[in-house]
């Protein structure tokens, strides 16, 4: 009797095939039918679960920005419990090390995140998902912060929106240089970069 599959299961797979051949190949090669193939599916098949290959590039880039929400929500939940007891400094830099390639996985999906974030220059069904991702980087750089100033871990009087593009923009920089550049800035060369960073931002507060 043939295998029932859930067809969120099946659409899932599908998003799975589209990042490895990005990542692998580059956004250009993410056809229905290399598409299909990665997945051991037929095209018909892939269609019935997709319009067209837009839909399906669409959905496995909000698959993307899942694999990486999930991630990072595991460190937020720790930073925002008051009775957690952990050492705020701690997972306040793992969390944000989330958003640097410093492994294999988180550089795989920094090189697709930049695939549709380029390709959303000339794709406006890509900009939707950019934007969404960009803002997601952002605003939790920016509750970082402000939870920072209120636990006393930043002066009382740093400026955390400016402070929150600072940083932003650092990250930004630190994940392009070392997926751009060949030979370029080191994972520990980052992290030592990034614990700079913020070391002079909390210099002043009482943690």
């Amino acid at each position: 009797m043939p295998k029932v599959v859930a067809p969120e299961t099946r659409r899932q797979d599908v998003a799975r095939a589209v990042l490895r051949i990005v990542s692998r190949d580059g956004l250009e090669h993410a056809s229905l039918r290399n598409i299909a193939e990665e997945a051991g599916l037929a095209i018909g098949s892939v269609r019935h679960y997709f319009d067209n290959q837009a839909d399906v590039l669409i959905f496995a880039m909000e698959e993307l920005r899942r694999r990486i929400d999930t991630r990072i929500r595991v460190h937020a939940e720790k930073l925002l419990d008051p009775d957690a007891g952990v050492d705020r400094r701690a997972v306040t830099e793992a969390l944000l090390t989330e958003l640097l390639p410093l492994d294999e996985a988180r550089r795989e999906e920094a090189v697709l995140w930049l695939a549709f974030t380029f390709a959303a220059r000339t794709r406006p069904e890509f900009r939707p998902g950019a934007a969404l991702m960009q803002q997601a980087a952002r605003e939790l750089v920016s509750r970082v912060l402000h939870e920072a100033r209120a636990a006393g871990g930043l002066p009382a009087d740093v400026d955390v929106e400016l402070e929150t593009g600072r940083l932003a923009a650092l990250l930004d920089g630190l994940a392009l240089g070392m997926v751009l550049q060949p030979g370029g800035i080191e994972a520990d060369t980052a992290l030592r970069i990034l614990r700079l960073h913020l070391r002079d931002l909390t210099a002043g507060g009482r943690d």
